[in-house]
């Protein structure tokens, strides 16, 4: 296992950087990193201090000064070059997400390139930050709208996808004059120290100042809450729980500081009685089990109408038989670990409640043990009867647990269901008809930040704004105009003229 030392990690690493430069940490309370895939300790992070943070943020501040004034263009080029710098390390970047998160091979090599896209795309947005010119209603006045830099941006990531939520907001935060100070989580620490090991040359090379990418690690009670109460980080961006995610945004708010929060997915997919199942059956089991259930845009639910849910449960069954669950570096593998045995005990204690609560268990829900199962955070992915309004099955449940629940009558019982739980992030609808398909689309549809037709629910395209409603957060990353929440919006009126009317046609004269 060579990949680490490819990428720089070392038996013991700081967990505090200013880019290129890597500052003493706390020598207490060392976090030693192990992978959910055998247990094995893999490296271990000095955490960063809070004399680290404070000369991290100063750094920062002074990178903003600066890098606030280079043309978006030339942002643009630095961010160009990250991602060439990014392509070269994706086999060993993508191994080590793999063995630190528990996520297939297939899927860490995707995180990477999914950090690849998204700089292409920045490089793209970089000349398109665009104002708009306002008609004024006074004479020989004209009206713009500009949007500048905000400064120090927060970014807090969870460890389900350790790069790519990161490279979302700081590629396009960073082409917006932003600088950026990653959080990343302390369950999957070494792909952070990864990345800045690769970046921090580059912003050197081009004689650019410390700070534009900055990382800390430690505990969220701890480096989290310094970053969401300093003033000096006019926005935070958190991916995480709705429990966490609502502290995020009270303490923001009682700053008057802004966010954008990533929470939680209780997603559905609709199976319309003309369903093409050659297309969903596919889409459900690997929106389902894909992670190991361990994405906010996983399938949790499977709304199924009741003219074939006999047929989709058969084909499920058979589907989820021959999958293959065990060590996620093997390219035949389906289904890697859980990140822990604490997400272990969610999936079996939620199984254990939607018995209690009178639903049934069809398929899988076992915690596998032996040889194989080394590290103990392998299960069966879960299929299980249910109905919508079972207290557990409203919760999300991160684990790949798939609730079926049968509806009958028109597409509008279906949507119904779908909306009636407190998130919204991701929603599919598989169907023939346009008429179904539009209904879900239409203001009486899907309530969901994210609404799919005859596709499933996870894998978003950069180039849309990513993001939910209700309980998911609100907030939105990556493409279309979500670089607009990184910058502050700015109306500008300007009088070219020798007089000086007053708006709506006041009279005040001296």
């Amino acid at each position: 296992m060579d990949f680490p030392a490819q990428l720089g990690i070392e038996k013991v690493n700081s967990g505090a950087s200013s880019g290129s430069q890597w500052l003493s940490a706390s020598e207490q309370d060392r976090l030693m990193v192990s992978s959910p895939v055998d247990a094995k300790p893999i490296a271990a992070i000095q955490p960063c201090s809070s004399e680290a943070f404070e000369q991290i943020i100063e750094v920062a501040q002074r990178a903003f000064l600066h890098w606030r004034m280079v043309p978006s263009p030339k942002r643009g080029e630095l961010i160009r070059k990250i991602g060439i710098e990014l392509r070269k390390h994706k086999t060993p970047l993508g191994r080590l997400i793999s063995y630190e998160m528990g996520k297939s091979l297939q899927e860490g090599w995707g995180e990477v390139q999914e950090m690849i896209d998204i700089c292409d795309f920045a490089v793209g947005q970089s000349r398109m930050l665009y104002g708009r010119t306002i008609a004024s209603e006074r004479e020989q006045h004209k009206m713009v709208e500009q949007y500048q830099p905000l400064g120090v941006v927060g970014v807090l990531t969870a460890f389900n996808f350790p790069a790519a939520v990161w490279a979302w907001n700081a590629m396009i935060a960073a082409v917006c004059g932003d600088v950026i100070l990653w959080k990343p989580s302390s369950k999957v620490p070494l792909t952070a120290i990864a990345i800045q090991k690769i970046i921090g040359p580059i912003v050197k090379a081009e004689g650019l100042p410390e700070g534009i990418f900055s990382l800390v690690i430690g505990k969220g009670k701890t480096i989290g809450e310094k970053i969401i109460q300093d003033h000096r980080i006019p926005l935070v961006s958190f991916t995480g729980s709705i429990p966490t995610g609502r502290h995020v945004a009270t303490v923001l708010a009682n700053r008057f500081g802004k966010s954008i929060l990533e929470l939680g997915g209780n997603n559905a997919v609709i199976l319309a009685p003309d369903a093409n199942l050659k297309l969903a059956v596919p889409a459900i089991v690997f929106g389902a089990v894909g992670t190991a259930g361990q994405r906010c845009t996983t399938i949790r639910r499977l709304i199924i109408h009741e003219s074939i849910f006999d047929t989709v449960k058969k084909a499920l069954i058979k589907a989820y038989a021959s999958l293959k669950v065990g060590d996620p570096l093997d390219e035949s593998v389906h289904v890697g670990p859980l990140i822990d045995k604490e997400a272990v005990l969610c999936f079996t204690t939620a199984l254990e409640q939607v018995k209690k609560q009178g639903g049934k268990i069809i398929r899988g829900g076992k915690v596998l043990t032996g040889s194989s199962y080394k590290s103990n955070c392998y299960v069966e992915p879960a299929l299980v009867m249910a109905e919508n309004h079972f207290p557990i099955v409203q919760e999300e449940t991160f684990a790949p647990i798939l609730y079926l629940i049968q509806y009958s009558g028109h597409i509008s019982n279906a949507i119904r269901i779908q909306n009636s739980v407190k998130q919204g992030l991701s929603s599919s609808i598989f169907t023939n008809s346009i008429q179904t398909a539009e209904e879900f689309l239409s203001p009486c549809g899907s309530d969901c930040g994210i609404a799919n037709v005859n596709m499933g629910t996870s894998g978003a395209e950069i180039g849309g704004a990513f993001g939910g409603e209700k309980e998911t957060g609100g907030g939105r990353e990556a493409g279309s105009d979500a670089w607009k929440a990184y910058m502050r919006r700015q109306t500008i009126a300007v009088n070219f003229g020798d007089q000086l009317p007053l708006a709506q046609g006041i009279k005040f004269e001296l």
